[in-house]
Protein backbone atom coordinates (compact mmCIF):
# COMPACT_ATOMS: atom_id res chain seq x y z
CA UNK A 1 0.00 0.00 0.00
CA UNK A 2 2.70 2.69 -0.55
CA UNK A 3 0.64 5.08 -2.37
CA UNK A 4 -1.26 5.79 1.09
CA UNK A 5 1.87 5.51 2.76
CA UNK A 6 3.25 8.49 0.36
CA UNK A 7 0.50 10.08 0.34
CA UNK A 8 -0.83 10.50 3.84
CA UNK A 9 -0.50 14.08 5.91
CA UNK A 10 1.33 13.57 8.80
CA UNK A 11 -1.48 14.75 11.06
CA UNK A 12 -2.90 10.70 10.26
CA UNK A 13 -6.75 11.82 10.51
CA UNK A 14 -9.92 10.94 8.93
CA UNK A 15 -10.01 13.51 6.62
CA UNK A 16 -6.16 13.58 5.89
CA UNK A 17 -6.31 10.22 4.69
CA UNK A 18 -9.53 10.49 2.84
CA UNK A 19 -7.93 13.17 0.84
CA UNK A 20 -4.64 11.12 0.51
CA UNK A 21 -7.10 8.48 -1.35
CA UNK A 22 -8.31 10.66 -3.48
CA UNK A 23 -5.44 12.14 -5.02
CA UNK A 24 -4.05 8.24 -5.04
CA UNK A 25 -7.66 7.93 -7.18
CA UNK A 26 -6.77 10.88 -9.26
CA UNK A 27 -3.04 10.07 -10.31
CA UNK A 28 -4.35 6.68 -11.43
CA UNK A 29 -2.28 4.72 -8.83
CA UNK A 30 -6.03 3.38 -7.39
CA UNK A 31 -8.07 2.72 -10.18
CA UNK A 32 -11.91 2.06 -10.85
CA UNK A 33 -12.82 -1.60 -9.63
CA UNK A 34 -10.07 -1.54 -7.14
CA UNK A 35 -10.53 -3.12 -3.92
CA UNK A 36 -9.17 -1.38 -1.06
CA UNK A 37 -7.48 -3.57 2.02
CA UNK A 38 -9.34 -4.27 4.90
CA UNK A 39 -9.97 -1.12 7.68
CA UNK A 40 -7.56 -3.15 10.20
CA UNK A 41 -4.95 -3.78 8.46
CA UNK A 42 -4.87 0.06 6.92
CA UNK A 43 -4.66 1.10 10.19
CA UNK A 44 -2.13 -1.57 11.19
CA UNK A 45 0.20 0.40 8.53
CA UNK A 46 -0.44 3.57 9.01
CA UNK A 47 -0.29 3.20 12.41
CA UNK A 48 -3.81 4.85 13.01
CA UNK A 49 -6.96 3.50 14.94
CA UNK A 50 -9.41 1.75 12.71
CA UNK A 51 -12.23 4.54 14.01
CA UNK A 52 -9.73 6.71 11.84
CA UNK A 53 -9.84 4.10 8.72
CA UNK A 54 -13.77 3.90 9.08
CA UNK A 55 -14.40 7.41 9.17
CA UNK A 56 -12.32 8.10 6.12
CA UNK A 57 -14.17 5.68 4.72
CA UNK A 58 -17.45 6.96 5.36
CA UNK A 59 -16.46 10.77 3.87
CA UNK A 60 -15.04 8.29 0.53
CA UNK A 61 -18.20 7.09 0.34
CA UNK A 62 -20.30 10.39 1.15
CA UNK A 63 -18.34 12.30 -2.42
CA UNK A 64 -18.98 8.70 -4.18
CA UNK A 65 -15.05 7.65 -4.50
CA UNK A 66 -15.23 4.10 -3.23
CA UNK A 67 -18.58 2.12 -2.56
CA UNK A 68 -18.96 -0.31 -0.05
CA UNK A 69 -20.36 -3.85 -0.81
CA UNK A 70 -20.57 -5.58 2.62
CA UNK A 71 -18.32 -8.71 3.19
CA UNK A 72 -17.25 -8.74 -0.55
CA UNK A 73 -15.19 -5.36 0.39
CA UNK A 74 -14.55 -1.69 -0.38
CA UNK A 75 -14.04 -0.45 -3.89
CA UNK A 76 -12.88 2.44 -5.73
CA UNK A 77 -15.40 3.91 -8.07
CA UNK A 78 -15.22 7.05 -10.63
CA UNK A 79 -16.91 9.89 -8.19
CA UNK A 80 -20.15 11.00 -9.43
CA UNK A 81 -21.66 11.66 -6.05
CA UNK A 82 -25.28 13.18 -5.59
CA UNK A 83 -26.18 14.31 -2.13
CA UNK A 84 -28.46 16.41 -0.61
CA UNK A 85 -26.80 19.86 1.03
CA UNK A 86 -26.22 18.62 4.80
CA UNK A 87 -25.13 21.52 6.52
CA UNK A 88 -27.18 23.98 4.23
CA UNK A 89 -30.47 22.14 5.14
CA UNK A 90 -29.80 22.59 8.56
CA UNK A 91 -29.35 26.36 8.87
CA UNK A 92 -32.93 27.58 8.35
CA UNK A 93 -36.04 26.98 10.17
CA UNK A 94 -38.87 25.80 8.57
CA UNK A 95 -41.00 28.83 7.54
CA UNK A 96 -43.70 29.94 9.87
CA UNK A 97 -42.13 27.88 12.82
CA UNK A 98 -41.70 30.57 15.19
CA UNK A 99 -42.53 34.19 15.22
CA UNK A 100 -39.20 35.94 15.04
CA UNK A 101 -36.96 33.81 12.52
CA UNK A 102 -33.63 35.11 12.26
CA UNK A 103 -31.99 32.34 10.99
CA UNK A 104 -32.10 32.50 7.20
CA UNK A 105 -30.09 35.03 5.12
CA UNK A 106 -32.84 36.26 2.60
CA UNK A 107 -32.62 40.52 2.08
CA UNK A 108 -36.43 41.91 3.41
CA UNK A 109 -38.75 42.00 0.56
CA UNK A 110 -39.83 45.55 1.68
CA UNK A 111 -36.27 46.74 0.76
CA UNK A 112 -35.80 45.40 -2.33
CA UNK A 113 -36.30 48.01 -5.52
CA UNK A 114 -39.46 47.41 -8.02
CA UNK A 115 -38.63 43.95 -9.82
CA UNK A 116 -42.19 44.70 -11.66
CA UNK A 117 -41.09 48.07 -13.06
CA UNK A 118 -37.82 46.49 -14.33
CA UNK A 119 -39.48 43.75 -16.13
CA UNK A 120 -41.89 45.55 -17.64
CA UNK A 121 -39.47 47.94 -18.69
CA UNK A 122 -37.30 45.05 -20.52
CA UNK A 123 -40.78 43.65 -21.66
CA UNK A 124 -41.62 47.10 -23.48
CA UNK A 125 -38.33 47.09 -24.96
CA UNK A 126 -38.45 43.98 -26.44
CA UNK A 127 -41.47 44.60 -28.16
CA UNK A 128 -40.36 47.62 -29.57
CA UNK A 129 -37.13 46.00 -30.97
CA UNK A 130 -38.20 42.31 -31.35
CA UNK A 131 -35.90 40.04 -31.63
CA UNK A 132 -34.88 36.28 -30.30
CA UNK A 133 -31.78 35.92 -28.79
CA UNK A 134 -29.92 33.36 -31.10
CA UNK A 135 -27.80 30.23 -29.94
CA UNK A 136 -24.88 31.83 -31.09
CA UNK A 137 -24.94 35.23 -29.34
CA UNK A 138 -22.87 36.80 -26.52
CA UNK A 139 -24.13 35.60 -23.01
CA UNK A 140 -23.67 38.74 -21.73
CA UNK A 141 -26.30 41.38 -22.84
CA UNK A 142 -24.17 44.29 -23.98
CA UNK A 143 -25.40 46.99 -21.75
CA UNK A 144 -24.69 44.90 -18.62
CA UNK A 145 -21.48 44.14 -19.84
CA UNK A 146 -20.27 47.37 -19.79
CA UNK A 147 -22.15 48.63 -17.16
CA UNK A 148 -20.23 45.42 -14.60
CA UNK A 149 -16.95 46.71 -16.35
CA UNK A 150 -17.32 49.79 -15.35
CA UNK A 151 -18.07 49.14 -11.69
CA UNK A 152 -15.60 45.73 -11.37
CA UNK A 153 -12.78 46.40 -8.58
CA UNK A 154 -10.46 46.13 -11.56
CA UNK A 155 -9.85 45.23 -15.06
CA UNK A 156 -10.98 41.65 -15.83
CA UNK A 157 -9.60 39.73 -18.87
CA UNK A 158 -12.86 38.35 -18.87
CA UNK A 159 -16.90 38.50 -17.95
CA UNK A 160 -19.85 36.41 -17.45
CA UNK A 161 -23.35 36.03 -16.07
CA UNK A 162 -24.92 32.94 -14.70
CA UNK A 163 -27.58 32.37 -12.08
CA UNK A 164 -26.56 33.31 -8.63
CA UNK A 165 -23.44 33.32 -6.78
CA UNK A 166 -23.54 29.80 -5.59
CA UNK A 167 -24.09 29.01 -9.09
CA UNK A 168 -20.87 31.05 -10.19
CA UNK A 169 -19.20 28.98 -7.04
CA UNK A 170 -20.21 25.80 -8.27
CA UNK A 171 -19.11 26.02 -12.13
CA UNK A 172 -16.23 28.11 -11.14
CA UNK A 173 -15.11 24.88 -8.85
CA UNK A 174 -16.53 22.24 -10.47
CA UNK A 175 -14.10 23.36 -13.61
CA UNK A 176 -10.89 23.66 -11.81
CA UNK A 177 -11.09 21.04 -8.40
CA UNK A 178 -10.93 17.53 -8.66
CA UNK A 179 -11.17 14.53 -6.12
CA UNK A 180 -8.28 14.98 -3.59
CA UNK A 181 -8.01 19.01 -4.27
CA UNK A 182 -7.18 20.98 -1.20
CA UNK A 183 -9.57 24.13 -1.34
CA UNK A 184 -8.93 26.77 1.09
CA UNK A 185 -11.91 27.67 3.04
CA UNK A 186 -12.31 30.50 6.13
CA UNK A 187 -13.41 29.04 8.79
CA UNK A 188 -16.17 29.69 9.61
CA UNK A 189 -18.09 30.05 5.69
CA UNK A 190 -21.36 29.99 4.21
CA UNK A 191 -22.44 25.77 4.46
CA UNK A 192 -23.36 25.12 0.76
CA UNK A 193 -19.29 26.08 -0.01
CA UNK A 194 -18.41 23.02 2.40
CA UNK A 195 -21.27 20.84 1.18
CA UNK A 196 -20.71 21.57 -2.83
CA UNK A 197 -16.20 20.82 -1.84
CA UNK A 198 -17.78 17.53 0.14
CA UNK A 199 -19.70 16.65 -3.16
CA UNK A 200 -16.62 17.62 -5.40
CA UNK A 201 -14.38 14.94 -2.69
CA UNK A 202 -12.19 17.87 -2.25
CA UNK A 203 -10.25 19.23 0.84
CA UNK A 204 -11.68 21.65 2.93
CA UNK A 205 -8.94 23.18 4.37
CA UNK A 206 -9.80 26.02 7.40
CA UNK A 207 -8.38 29.19 7.87
CA UNK A 208 -9.38 31.61 10.42
CA UNK A 209 -11.04 34.91 10.49
CA UNK A 210 -10.57 37.91 12.55
CA UNK A 211 -12.45 41.63 12.13
CA UNK A 212 -9.96 42.40 8.85
CA UNK A 213 -10.45 39.18 7.48
CA UNK A 214 -8.69 35.59 6.60
CA UNK A 215 -5.49 35.45 8.71
CA UNK A 216 -2.37 35.17 6.79
CA UNK A 217 -0.08 33.13 9.02
CA UNK A 218 -3.11 30.28 8.98
CA UNK A 219 -3.27 31.01 4.74
CA UNK A 220 0.62 30.02 5.07
CA UNK A 221 0.05 27.55 6.65
CA UNK A 222 -2.60 25.83 4.57
CA UNK A 223 -0.75 26.54 1.44
CA UNK A 224 2.55 24.80 3.13
CA UNK A 225 0.02 21.64 3.11
CA UNK A 226 0.49 21.27 -0.46
CA UNK A 227 -1.93 20.27 -3.27
CA UNK A 228 -3.71 23.07 -2.71
CA UNK A 229 -6.19 24.35 -5.77
CA UNK A 230 -8.07 27.39 -4.56
CA UNK A 231 -8.65 29.36 -2.17
CA UNK A 232 -11.90 30.55 -1.47
CA UNK A 233 -12.74 33.75 0.53
CA UNK A 234 -15.41 36.65 1.41
CA UNK A 235 -13.64 40.09 0.54
CA UNK A 236 -17.10 41.85 2.34
CA UNK A 237 -19.61 41.43 4.72
CA UNK A 238 -18.38 38.19 5.23
CA UNK A 239 -21.29 35.17 6.11
CA UNK A 240 -21.37 34.31 9.32
CA UNK A 241 -19.04 37.27 10.45
CA UNK A 242 -19.43 40.21 8.99
CA UNK A 243 -15.54 40.88 8.38
CA UNK A 244 -14.38 43.01 5.36
CA UNK A 245 -10.59 42.35 3.76
CA UNK A 246 -8.82 45.58 5.21
CA UNK A 247 -6.21 47.37 2.81
CA UNK A 248 -3.44 46.38 5.00
CA UNK A 249 -4.72 42.86 5.25
CA UNK A 250 -5.01 42.52 1.61
CA UNK A 251 -0.97 43.54 1.55
CA UNK A 252 0.18 40.69 3.85
CA UNK A 253 -2.53 38.09 1.50
CA UNK A 254 -0.85 39.05 -1.33
CA UNK A 255 2.28 38.55 0.51
CA UNK A 256 1.34 34.97 1.41
CA UNK A 257 0.31 34.13 -1.99
CA UNK A 258 3.04 35.16 -3.86
CA UNK A 259 5.13 32.19 -3.00
CA UNK A 260 2.04 29.84 -4.47
CA UNK A 261 1.46 31.49 -8.07
CA UNK A 262 -0.39 27.88 -9.43
CA UNK A 263 -3.66 29.05 -6.55
CA UNK A 264 -6.69 30.24 -7.56
CA UNK A 265 -8.16 32.77 -5.95
CA UNK A 266 -12.34 33.17 -5.89
CA UNK A 267 -13.44 35.93 -4.41
CA UNK A 268 -17.06 35.82 -3.39
CA UNK A 269 -18.66 39.31 -3.41
CA UNK A 270 -22.46 37.80 -2.41
CA UNK A 271 -24.18 41.24 -0.96
CA UNK A 272 -22.90 43.61 -3.86
CA UNK A 273 -24.41 46.87 -3.33
CA UNK A 274 -25.90 46.31 -0.10
CA UNK A 275 -22.56 46.00 1.42
CA UNK A 276 -21.61 49.62 3.56
CA UNK A 277 -17.87 48.60 2.93
CA UNK A 278 -15.80 49.38 -0.01
CA UNK A 279 -14.70 45.91 -1.93
CA UNK A 280 -10.94 45.39 -1.11
CA UNK A 281 -10.12 42.72 -3.69
CA UNK A 282 -6.95 40.77 -4.60
CA UNK A 283 -7.87 41.10 -8.25
CA UNK A 284 -6.38 44.50 -7.84
CA UNK A 285 -2.82 42.62 -7.54
CA UNK A 286 -3.28 39.44 -8.79
CA UNK A 287 -5.49 40.21 -11.84
CA UNK A 288 -4.13 37.01 -13.77
CA UNK A 289 -5.32 34.11 -10.83
CA UNK A 290 -8.61 35.92 -9.52
CA UNK A 291 -11.74 35.50 -10.29
CA UNK A 292 -14.66 37.95 -8.35
CA UNK A 293 -18.37 36.85 -7.91
CA UNK A 294 -20.73 39.93 -8.06
CA UNK A 295 -24.36 38.83 -6.79
CA UNK A 296 -27.15 40.88 -7.07
CA UNK A 297 -29.76 38.46 -5.03
CA UNK A 298 -29.58 40.33 -1.32
CA UNK A 299 -29.23 44.07 -3.28
CA UNK A 300 -31.73 43.43 -6.17
CA UNK A 301 -33.68 40.40 -5.57
CA UNK A 302 -33.25 36.81 -5.47
CA UNK A 303 -35.48 35.83 -8.23
CA UNK A 304 -33.66 37.78 -10.09
CA UNK A 305 -30.92 34.49 -9.78
CA UNK A 306 -28.05 36.72 -11.35
CA UNK A 307 -24.47 37.25 -10.51
CA UNK A 308 -21.73 38.50 -12.50
CA UNK A 309 -18.08 36.07 -13.05
CA UNK A 310 -15.05 38.68 -13.65
CA UNK A 311 -11.51 37.93 -13.64
CA UNK A 312 -9.01 35.77 -15.08
CA UNK A 313 -9.76 34.76 -18.45
CA UNK A 314 -8.76 31.01 -18.36
CA UNK A 315 -11.25 30.55 -15.80
CA UNK A 316 -14.23 32.00 -16.69
CA UNK A 317 -14.25 31.33 -20.30
CA UNK A 318 -13.87 27.40 -19.18
CA UNK A 319 -17.16 28.52 -17.60
CA UNK A 320 -18.94 30.21 -20.29
CA UNK A 321 -17.84 27.52 -22.82
CA UNK A 322 -18.82 24.48 -20.61
CA UNK A 323 -22.72 26.49 -20.09
CA UNK A 324 -23.06 26.68 -24.15
CA UNK A 325 -23.99 22.64 -23.61
CA UNK A 326 -26.17 23.00 -20.71
CA UNK A 327 -28.39 25.86 -19.97
CA UNK A 328 -26.28 27.94 -22.53
CA UNK A 329 -26.85 31.30 -21.00
CA UNK A 330 -29.12 33.14 -18.26
CA UNK A 331 -32.17 34.81 -19.55
CA UNK A 332 -31.08 38.20 -21.43
CA UNK A 333 -35.18 39.65 -20.04
CA UNK A 334 -33.97 39.25 -16.98
CA UNK A 335 -30.33 40.80 -17.40
CA UNK A 336 -32.13 43.43 -19.14
CA UNK A 337 -34.26 43.89 -15.49
CA UNK A 338 -31.44 44.13 -13.95
CA UNK A 339 -29.81 46.87 -16.54
CA UNK A 340 -32.66 48.96 -15.77
CA UNK A 341 -32.52 48.45 -11.91
CA UNK A 342 -28.72 49.57 -11.86
CA UNK A 343 -29.58 52.79 -13.80
CA UNK A 344 -33.09 53.77 -12.79
CA UNK A 345 -32.79 56.53 -10.36
CA UNK A 346 -35.88 55.01 -8.36
CA UNK A 347 -34.34 51.75 -8.27
CA UNK A 348 -30.99 53.15 -7.28
CA UNK A 349 -32.74 55.33 -4.53
CA UNK A 350 -33.91 51.96 -3.46
CA UNK A 351 -30.78 50.35 -3.04
CA UNK A 352 -29.22 52.66 -1.32
CA UNK A 353 -32.54 53.16 1.34
CA UNK A 354 -31.90 49.50 1.78
CA UNK A 355 -28.28 49.69 2.76
CA UNK A 356 -28.84 52.28 5.31
CA UNK A 357 -32.07 50.52 6.87
CA UNK A 358 -29.68 47.22 6.81
CA UNK A 359 -26.33 49.06 8.27
CA UNK A 360 -29.00 50.73 10.94
CA UNK A 361 -30.68 47.02 11.83
CA UNK A 362 -27.21 45.51 12.71
CA UNK A 363 -25.77 48.43 14.46
CA UNK A 364 -29.12 49.01 16.80
CA UNK A 365 -28.57 45.31 17.42
CA UNK A 366 -24.71 45.07 17.80
CA UNK A 367 -25.40 47.97 20.31
CA UNK A 368 -28.23 46.91 22.22
CA UNK A 369 -26.02 43.37 22.97
CA UNK A 370 -23.23 45.74 24.16
CA UNK A 371 -25.13 47.00 26.76
CA UNK A 372 -26.21 43.24 28.18
CA UNK A 373 -22.12 42.53 28.22
CA UNK A 374 -22.03 40.94 24.95
CA UNK A 375 -19.59 42.73 22.37
CA UNK A 376 -19.54 41.64 19.26
CA UNK A 377 -17.14 43.04 16.84
CA UNK A 378 -17.63 45.73 14.15
CA UNK A 379 -18.91 44.03 10.58
CA UNK A 380 -20.99 44.91 7.74
CA UNK A 381 -23.97 42.68 6.15
CA UNK A 382 -26.85 40.64 6.98
CA UNK A 383 -25.17 38.61 9.89
CA UNK A 384 -24.18 38.29 13.69
CA UNK A 385 -21.69 35.31 14.28
CA UNK A 386 -22.41 35.31 18.45
CA UNK A 387 -20.79 33.14 20.53
CA UNK A 388 -22.48 30.91 23.29
CA UNK A 389 -21.37 28.67 26.33
CA UNK A 390 -23.42 25.78 24.32
CA UNK A 391 -24.88 25.47 20.70
CA UNK A 392 -28.18 23.78 21.39
CA UNK A 393 -28.82 25.01 24.65
CA UNK A 394 -28.92 28.19 23.01
CA UNK A 395 -31.15 27.43 20.07
CA UNK A 396 -33.71 25.94 22.70
CA UNK A 397 -33.54 28.95 24.79
CA UNK A 398 -34.10 31.02 22.14
CA UNK A 399 -37.27 28.96 20.21
CA UNK A 400 -38.62 28.96 23.83
CA UNK A 401 -38.77 32.26 23.73
CA UNK A 402 -40.36 32.57 19.78
CA UNK A 403 -36.72 32.97 18.05
CA UNK A 404 -35.04 31.21 15.69
CA UNK A 405 -31.41 31.73 14.59
CA UNK A 406 -29.02 29.64 12.68
CA UNK A 407 -26.95 27.27 14.60
CA UNK A 408 -23.17 27.76 13.99
CA UNK A 409 -21.78 24.03 13.54
CA UNK A 410 -22.61 24.16 9.55
CA UNK A 411 -20.66 26.95 9.31
CA UNK A 412 -17.82 25.62 11.03
CA UNK A 413 -14.53 23.32 9.81
CA UNK A 414 -14.42 21.75 12.95
CA UNK A 415 -16.05 21.57 15.91
CA UNK A 416 -14.38 25.14 17.27
CA UNK A 417 -15.86 27.20 19.89
CA UNK A 418 -19.81 27.06 19.68
CA UNK A 419 -21.72 30.27 18.13
CA UNK A 420 -24.87 31.09 16.46
CA UNK A 421 -25.47 33.02 13.92
CA UNK A 422 -28.18 35.87 13.93
CA UNK A 423 -29.31 37.33 10.73
CA UNK A 424 -30.78 41.29 10.81
CA UNK A 425 -32.24 41.46 7.32
CA UNK A 426 -35.51 41.14 8.35
CA UNK A 427 -35.61 42.83 12.11
CA UNK A 428 -38.13 44.66 12.30
CA UNK A 429 -39.32 43.73 15.75
CA UNK A 430 -38.91 44.88 19.03
CA UNK A 431 -34.58 45.11 19.21
CA UNK A 432 -34.99 45.15 23.01
CA UNK A 433 -37.03 41.96 22.78
CA UNK A 434 -34.38 39.92 21.14
CA UNK A 435 -31.18 41.56 22.37
CA UNK A 436 -32.30 40.41 26.15
CA UNK A 437 -33.04 36.73 24.45
CA UNK A 438 -29.81 36.38 22.52
CA UNK A 439 -27.86 38.01 25.63
CA UNK A 440 -29.59 35.46 28.24
CA UNK A 441 -29.24 32.15 25.39
CA UNK A 442 -25.46 33.20 24.70
CA UNK A 443 -24.88 32.96 28.86
CA UNK A 444 -26.51 29.45 29.42
CA UNK A 445 -23.59 26.92 30.08
CA UNK A 446 -24.04 23.24 28.73
CA UNK A 447 -26.55 21.04 30.41
CA UNK A 448 -24.40 18.81 33.33
CA UNK A 449 -24.37 15.58 31.66
CA UNK A 450 -24.64 12.46 34.46
CA UNK A 451 -22.21 10.33 34.89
Amino acid sequence: MPWAMELLDDQRSARGLAAAIGRAIRSGALAEGDRLPPVREIAAQLAVSPTTVSDAWKELAASGAIVTRGRNGTFVRNADPVRAARRYHRVPAPPGALPIDLSHGTPDPALLPDLGWALGKAARQLADAPRTSAYADDPVDPELDAILRERWPYRPDSLTVVDGAMDALDRILCSQIRLGDRVVVENPTFPPLLDLLDVLGAEATPVGVDHQGPLPDELAAALALGSVRAVVLQPRAHNPTGASITPERLRRLVEVLAGHPDVLVVEDDHSGDIASSDVVSLGTVLPDRVVTVLGFSKSHGPDLRLAAIGGAAPVIDGVASRRLIGPGWSSRLLQAALVHLLTGRAAQRSVERARQRYARRRADLTDALSTRGLELPEGDGFNLWVPVGDESNALVALAARGIAVAPGTPFQCDRSAPHIRVTIATLDHDVSLVADAVAAAAERAPARRSV
